[in-house]
């Protein structure tokens, strides 16, 4: 699949699988060491934390037990709320503590201290984006008590660091670095919602194109939804507009990627009790990410005064973002809301620091600060801030810089941490009152309660443009602001509707007349129309079951109507020079559209549809604004094209011209299938071409020993399934890099049948049982019990883990 379909949503939430690849060659001290001395696999087995027993911790009041079940999920119990997520640091930091220190170095913008030189860049930009605000607000707008929740979640994560001194993760070891306490202010980052705010990319890419091919080409090949015109904005120089402007502000050292950060995305649906088997709501969510290893999701149940809450989250992070507490279920998608804005800045020629504001100019502010780096000098930067916000890209020799202008300048836009409020809803007046505190990500949240309810809310702060729609760059100088944000009461909703369900996959959700903009760019309709397809069926009352094989459903949309074509194509023509593809186009007519990874028919239809953005539209495009149209070119643009064939793509003899383009890419894809899978077509399968190595990056060819490889080495697998599947399974080629790393799915009648799915397992650390034991279930689509009960916990746990006051301990040592 192509390299522009790939989740470019959290480049910087995913720093743990991108820098850790820096670390490789620590590895290769390995094959030195002595050989009287323990093993790699002896001294990673040492390294385990204790999950049995009891242990004493210094900040605790009062004992915590941790009942961990046979998935490796603990169930915390605590007599307060401060000794609850105090617990969860540490308990988090038990089993994933070598990828939270990457995030919190990620975050902090330190990278460069560990891995070197090439990450200075990436540490600039994010320390950028450090939020400046008032942290009283910040804390306020989370939840009254989210400064209370965050600290003793970071005293615990320290807690643990402590606690084990120099008896770390394996992974330190082969890093050669040790981890460093934690401040609260960790949790607050901003860079982890860099992706997921907005299309400053896409701004970009469409302006370039306008440039470059003109508004209507330009509108064909990145549609927006609702159609808008493209037009430059007053003052706006297309020339000043290039790619590099987002080197930077992306990641240092990687290649610039175009396209809107939620077009691959999530599931989430409920039916209310008159559709399910129980008489009782059925809510389902499989939240789609790149797939890693340790996963980026962590599963854990916390249990204290105010709170009885499970599900998924990140480790770095306290609370819960999708699961049930004891009344209210909840799950969510991104929503696409436009939540950043790219600005020219006109600099003063005669003042460097200053920028065009109306007719006079404006001070940049500026702050300098040092980046300790590895193996070299400390390096001097320099921060820059217009107005706007940072500027993340300057050209002095043109008097230009480029400033971002985004939610995450604002107060409570760190990720995620919206979820303490949410964690607590127990009615949809309280549900809609949390959601008001939930800015970033933008979600479509999806809602169950006890009672029988269902409802569907958007939540995340949502600016006002009047005169404008964000679609371009704009000049910065006072012509192009935000009004403010459109209030969280006025985001669509819908509760208990007449249909007795609800669906959203990252579609287009603005209700019809709905007076606000939201934002143009959102996911196809592919997914969303299968599922309404399945959950629209008259008289069905689903079970959990069958929410498990819907979330496994591998039917692919635009099969249905690639493959249409062809045959049609192949009516038409007519041409004897085509007669040899009739027996392959007509054993795609009989294939059903499923994408199971058994099926000899979809490699073929795969590697065709990989080739037909390029058959489509290369020859057509500039070879200067290839790479734009290569990375943003979606599935369903191309469907759209096709199905409307036009001059601009096919020239004037339509439709033979697109049914010429349809047969001759059909071909190629043909003698590549034979390439790639052989010669007997009847031993053609699509899992053989569609695999996921779940490879922890210290487990990589040049990662140092055979011994460090195999200790992190995880299997192959082979799915079903592509990018447009509601199993979702996407990457680049036909790595399967992004999918459903998490599943549930939430019984509202009795909440120890829900059932949830993780990859590949609880723990980061190698050698533990919870490192891949859920890989198993993961790749048949089978699931786990999500228990809840504190009866049945107590009757599955497999370990118990009391964490008491130290002796001497108090509440001042935290």
């Amino acid at each position: 699949m192509n390299p522009r379909r790939l989740p470019f949503r959290r480049p910087y939430l995913r720093s743990y699988l991108i820098v850790i690849s820096a670390l490789l060659l620590a590895s290769a001290a390995l094959a030195q060491a002595p050989q009287e001395a323990p093993t790699l696999e002896a001294r990673a087995r040492a390294a385990l934390a204790q999950t049995s027993g009891r242990l004493e911790v210094s900040g605790l009041s009062r004992p915590v037990t941790v009942l961990r079940d046979a998935w490796g999920i603990p169930h915390i119990y605590a007599e307060t709320q401060d000794d609850l997520f105090f617990a969860q640091g540490f308990v988090a930091a038990q089993d994933r503590l070598f990828q939270m220190e990457l995030w919190r170095r990620g975050a902090e913008g330190r990278l460069a201290e560990i891995l070197g030189s090439k990450y200075v860049e990436r540490d600039r930009i994010t320390r950028l984006l450090r939020y400046r605000g008032d942290l009283d607000v910040e804390y306020a707008s989370y939840a009254p008590d989210a400064r209370s929740i965050v600290e003793a979640f970071v005293h615990g994560v320290n807690a643990y660091i402590a606690t084990v001194g120099d008896r770390l993760p394996i992974e330190f070891e082969l890093a050669g670095f040790k981890p460093e306490p934690w401040t609260p202010e960790v949790c607050l980052s901003r860079v982890a919602a860099l992706g997921v705010t907005g299309y400053a990319t896409l701004e970009v890419a469409r302006a370039l194109l306008l440039r470059e091919l003109g508004p209507e080409a330009a509108v064909d090949l990145i549609p927006s939804d609702p159609p808008v015109p493209l037009n430059a904005p007053e003052g706006l120089d297309l020339a000043a507009v290039e790619p590099r402007i987002l080197a930077g502000f992306l990641a240092a050292g990687q290649p610039v990627k175009f396209g809107a950060d939620n077009r691959e995305g999530s599931n989430n649906w409920v039916v209310d009790g008159t559709l399910s088997a129980t008489g009782k709501p059925l809510l389902a969510n499989d939240p789609h990410r790149a797939i890693g290893v340790p996963s980026l999701r962590w599963m854990v149940h916390l249990v204290g005064p105010g709170w009885n809450v499970i599900g998924a989250g990140e480790p770095a992070l306290p609370g819960v973002a999708a699961g049930h507490n004891d009344r209210v279920a909840f799950g969510f998608t991104v929503v696409g809301i436009d939540q950043q804005d790219l600005y020219l800045e006109e600099v003063n020629p005669e003042n460097p620091a200053q920028v065009r504001w109306g007719r006079g100019w404006a001070p940049i502010r500026i702050e300098r600060e040092t980046i300790q780096v590895k193996g070299a000098e400390p390096v001097q930067v320099e921060l820059k801030f217009t107005s706007h916000g940072p500027v993340v890209h300057e050209d002095p020799a043109r008097h230009r810089a480029w400033a971002l202008r985004w939610v995450g300048s604002e107060p409570g836009t760190a990720g995620y941490l919206g979820s303490l409020s949410l964690n607590r809803a127990r009615t949809w007046p309280e549900f809609l009152a949390a959601l008001e505190r939930w800015q970033v990500p933008s979600e479509n949240l999806l809602y169950a309660d006890v009672d029988g309810n269902i409802g569907w809310k958007v939540a995340g702060m949502t600016p006002i443009r009047k005169g404008w729609n964000g679609l371009l760059p704009v000049p910065g100088d006072g012509r192009y602001e935000w009004q403010g944000f459109v209030p969280a009461a006025e985001l669509p909703q819908s509760f208990n509707p007449a249909s007795h369900l609800l669906a959203t996959a990252n579609h287009n959700i603005r209700p019809e007349g709905y007076k606000h903009d939201l934002g143009y760019d959102w996911a196809s309709r592919f997914r969303i129309d299968r599922l309404l397809e399945v959950l629209s069926q008259p008289g069905r009352k689903f079970t959990l079951e069958d929410f498990q094989r819907l979330q496994h459903d591998e039917l692919s949309g635009p099969a249905r109507g690639l493959v249409n074509l062809l045959v049609q194509a192949k009516r038409t023509t007519g041409a004897d020079t085509d007669a040899d593809l009739k027996p392959w186009i007509d054993r795609l007519a009989k294939w059903d559209r499923t994408a199971s990874k058994d099926s000899a028919e979809t490699p073929l239809y795969e590697i065709w549809l990989e080739s037909l953005p390029e058959a489509v539209l290369k020859e057509r495009v500039p070879a200067s604004v290839w790479p734009i149209v290569e990375n943003t070119a979606s599935t369903e643009d191309i469907l759209r094209l096709l199905s409307k064939p036009t001059a601009r793509w096919f020239g004037d003899d339509l439709p033979a011209g697109r049914d010429v383009v349809l047969l001759s890419s059909f071909r190629k894809a043909l003698a590549e299938t034979f390439k790639r899978l052989g010669d007997d077509p009847a031993a053609w399968r699509w899992g053989t071409l569609h695999r996921t190595g779940f490879q922890h990056p210290l487990a990589a060819p040049n990662a140092g020993s055979e011994e460090a490889r195999e200790l992190f080495r995880l299997p192959a697998l082979e799915l079903g399934g592509d990018r447009d599947t509601v199993r979702v399974a996407g990457g680049a080629g036909f790595d399967v890099a992004f999918g459903a790393s998490f599943r549930e799915i939430l019984d509202v009648a009795d909440w120890d049948r829900s059932v949830a799915t993780s990859v590949p397992g609880q723990s980061g650390q190698p050698l533990s049982p919870h490192y891949s034991d859920l890989l198993p279930l993961w790749a048949e689509g089978r699931y786990f019990p999500l228990l809840y009960s504190r009866e049945r916990i107590e009757a599955e746990a497999k370990q118990r883990l009391v964490l008491e006051p130290a002796a001497g301990s108090t509440r001042s040592e935290r």
